[in-house]
């Protein structure tokens, strides 16, 4: 899994639980989106939570803290199911505040477009998971990292190889946002970080913190088999992370590298990745193709093939499922929305 599903507190409502994170070139710009709300929970998934709020956080001076906030609201369903739906940007020092207001850009309803006034549009609704990894490899990978061992896949057949979210469904929030208005918060270099946030209405007037996604495949690497982990990388702000995860992550890196034998100094190439990853953000160059690949991470296409490129990074050694983008059912698409739709 990205981040599905990836800890109790996101369980709970899996309607505040994000899966993925994208970010890539679109027609107008730059596109943004989180999904959430899988069907493999098995719960009677619908919609979006009308007490909570979707953020698209973006930082654009490199010190993990927000420049820019894109926060979608929702209210219940009608009839038919769908929401009305409201998108605010929140700017400046106030971007990192969960009770500023912002301004207003767009209002509308779920399956349909709302466009802003800046030429930036929305659309929330239910789409197909674009996502795949084989369960296999998934659980070895887990099981290693937990316990300091080499990946074991031992028996396993990639001719065999399965999408375990073959059919399932998400629910998408797409953003699009021209590059006119992205480029001034961008400092350096036409760089950014992003990442999703939900946050959920308490009783005394504030907002807690639900479920945190930059990077792709953390929680499965890390988490997986350690809950309580889980839900505190959820917790906090990407310029604590390293602080907070650095010795965790770099610890339990060291571990299954030199199980592996793939460094002569496996504590160094565990700290080059605890940089690498930590602070939580994914990282893109407004107006570029992205591709989230061996190379280099520069925001996350639709297709893109996170799994084989987190793993093999994290254990300094080749791991692949065994499959691809052909394994998805509900193929995404090179126009707006871009997300398929539901299956």
């Amino acid at each position: 899994m990205s981040h599905h599903l990836d800890s109790p507190i996101a369980r709970a409502d899996v309607r505040l639980d994000i899966t993925d994170v994208y970010l890539f070139r679109g027609e107008r710009g730059t596109v943004f989106v989180m999904n959430v709300g899988h069907s493999l929970a098995g719960q009677d998934v619908r919609g979006f939570h009308p007490e909570a709020m979707y953020e698209f956080k973006i930082d654009g001076d490199a010190d993990a803290v927000e420049d820019l906030t894109y926060r979608v609201t929702f209210v219940d369903g009608d009839a038919a199911g769908h929401q009305r739906m409201q998108l605010r940007r929140i700017s400046g020092v106030e971007a990192v505040d969960p009770l500023a207001p912002g301004v207003v850009l767009a209002e509308g309803s779920t399956e349909s477009t709302a466009e802003g006034e800046d030429g930036s549009r929305l659309w929330a609704g239910k789409a197909g998971d674009p996502f795949f990894v084989d369960p296999d490899v998934l659980h070895a990978v887990g099981e290693a990292f937990q316990h300091g061992r080499r990946i074991n896949l031992y028996g396993w057949d990639p001719k065999h190889a399965k999408n375990l979210f073959a059919g399932q469904t998400v629910y998408s929030l797409v953003l699009e946002v021209p590059d006119a208005v992205l480029l001034p918060v961008a400092a350096r270099e036409r760089r950014i970080g992003v990442w999703g946030l939900t946050t959920l209405a308490t009783d005394s007037g504030g907002w807690r913190p639900i479920n945190r996604a930059g990077l792709p495949m953390i929680h499965p690497l890390f988490a997986q088999l350690n809950e309580d982990l889980g839900n505190r990388l959820n917790l906090g702000r990407p310029a604590e992370d390293q602080q907070t995860f650095g010795t965790t992550i770099t610890d339990m890196v060291a571990r299954v590298v030199a199980a592996n034998g793939t460094a002569a100094d496996p504590r160094a190439y565990a700290e080059m990745v605890a940089s690498r990853i930590l602070p939580n953000l994914l990282p893109y160059t407004i107006g570029t193709p992205a591709a989230f690949g061996f190379a280099g991470w520069n925001g996350r296409s639709l297709t893109d093939n996170a799994p084989d490129v987190m793993f093999s990074f994290a254990a300094n050694s080749a791991v692949t499922m065994g499959i691809g983008k052909e394994s998805v059912t509900s193929k995404p698409s090179g126009t707006w929305p871009y997300v398929s739709a539901a299956s």
